[in-house]
């Protein structure tokens, strides 16, 4: 492929799942090693029902709307968690398992009956995303990453999922010393005035944007991937948190990379005619890395102990 078909039919896709891969990651790797790292998988259920009713409501598909929906899905949620735990005296975890699965149930439901014909949004989307579909229309070859009037043109995608990127580096390099200290040891970081509890609140807050916004380019089934395998098997190739952090980058670039190209070329390498999906490709060859470090990560013996500092 030249540059005049590959610049503006695969270089976009390529770029947005793999902003929307590390900007997962980056927040991922914190939760995981505070014993969170489901919490990237209930965010992804509960957004769904939340992005619909916003979509129901407003007929557009639009950042502000679907945060507000998503946030209130998300109150909603921890309301009907608190509420089966105590009046069905459960444990949280039986009653985070029926709210999100019931939540995301409910997602689909509403979107088989909504009109959504006009938009990116239907079961398929939910799941798959449509980042095949995330072309440059207006590009003609390599030249055009300099021209600015073909620059405009760019997939809006993009743009949303480099600014999350960017908020998701800002955030973790402003409280870089306070995620540390709390996720390793929160007695002593409340002992030296780290607020611990709205810092994990704004932890899983900036995890919520991530989600949010690769919800529809790339679906679900990214997302819930890039929360958790990137950061679990750069654990299990090093035992500091900086390096961990950069390896996780490293392989969620590397997933949303290897993972497009195969979806679009493996098929046709094995002699079959049709290309397979992207985002199922992408979490694939995540999955395969962490295979990969489980078996071969130098530290993989030590993996459920947290990092060090």
């Amino acid at each position: 492929m030249n540059g005049a078909e590959f610049v503006p039919l695969s270089l976009p896709p390529m770029v947005i799942g793999t902003c929307a891969a590390m900007a997962c990651a980056l927040p991922g790797n914190f939760l995981l090693l505070r014993r969170q790292a489901l919490i990237g998988d209930a965010i992804s259920h509960v957004v769904l029902p939340g992005i619909v009713v916003a979509f129901i409501l407003t007929g557009v598909i639009s950042t502000w709307p679907m945060m507000i929906g998503a946030a209130g899905a998300a109150l909603v949620a921890v309301l009907l968690i608190e509420a089966i735990r105590r009046l069905g005296r459960i444990e949280p975890g039986a009653a985070m398992g029926v709210v999100f699965t019931t939540m995301f149930a409910g997602g689909v439901l509403l979107l088989e009956q909504s009109d959504t014909s006009s938009v990116h949004l239907d079961v398929e989307h939910a799941l798959y995303g449509n980042l095949e579909s995330l072309i440059w229309l207006d590009a003609t070859g390599w030249s055009s990453l300099f021209d600015l009037q073909a620059l405009a043109g760019l997939p809006s995608e993009l743009t949303r999922m480099a600014a999350v990127l960017g908020l998701t580096s800002l955030f973790t390099g402003i409280f870089w010393r306070a995620l540390k200290i709390s996720t390793f040891d929160e007695g002593f970081a409340q002992a030296v005035g780290i607020k611990t509890t709205p810092l994990g609140l704004a932890l899983v807050v900036v995890a919520a944007v991530a989600a949010v916004a690769a919800f529809d380019a790339v679906g679900s089934i990214i997302v819930i991937a890039m929360f958790i395998c990137p950061p679990a098997a750069a654990r299990m190739m090093t035992n500091r948190l900086e390096r961990q952090v950069a390896w996780s980058l490293v392989f969620a670039a590397l997933s949303a990379i290897a993972g497009y190209v195969l979806a679009g070329y493996g098929p046709l390498w094995l002699g079959l005619s049709d290309a397979v999906s992207a985002a199922g490709m992408i979490a694939t060859i995540s999955g395969v890395i962490l295979a990969l470090a489980a078996i071969f990560g130098p530290c993989r013996t030590r993996a459920g102990a947290p990092a060090g500092v």
